[in-house]
């Protein structure tokens, strides 16, 4: 029961659904994830993790970049069938045709610029990214 309800939590939020979406259109990273949901980058990594860890999505190293993707390899024997149904659902849903046509016009290059280290004193909140 465990793994099921570690399936039903991470399809349990709106910013959850909407990265199942895009990643069943296209492998993204976190900064396009960021980009296209209007969060932070930690906040993806936190929704990422939650779906990573209930066998619905997965990464590969590309380089400088993670990509993630859909899961297929089945992890446990209930991510595939809320997969099954995700890919089927909330196709013409306004919000999810928005995100996903934003999507389309994203370049990963000009979203992830290197960030250097802060310099001594500075915030984060202050920070802007250095190439």
């Amino acid at each position: 029961m465990r793994e099921l309800v570690k399936v039903l939590k991470a399809v349990a939020d709106k910013n959850r659904l909407r990265i199942f979406k895009m990643l069943q259109h296209k492998k993204m990273c976190v900064c396009e994830l960021a980009a296209a949901l209007g969060i932070s980058m930690p906040s993806v990594s936190r929704h990422l993790s939650l779906m990573k860890d209930a066998g619905l999505i997965e990464d590969e190293r590309d380089g400088i970049w993670t990509n993630y993707m859909l899961c297929e390899e089945k992890i446990n024997k209930f991510a595939p069938v809320i997969q099954s149904h995700l890919k089927e659902w909330i196709n013409d849903d306004p919000g999810i045709k928005k995100i996903l046509k934003k999507t389309g016009s994203l370049k990963r290059e000009e979203l992830c610029a290197k960030v250097g280290p802060l310099p001594r004193g500075e915030k984060n909140n202050t920070r802007e990214k250095r190439v």
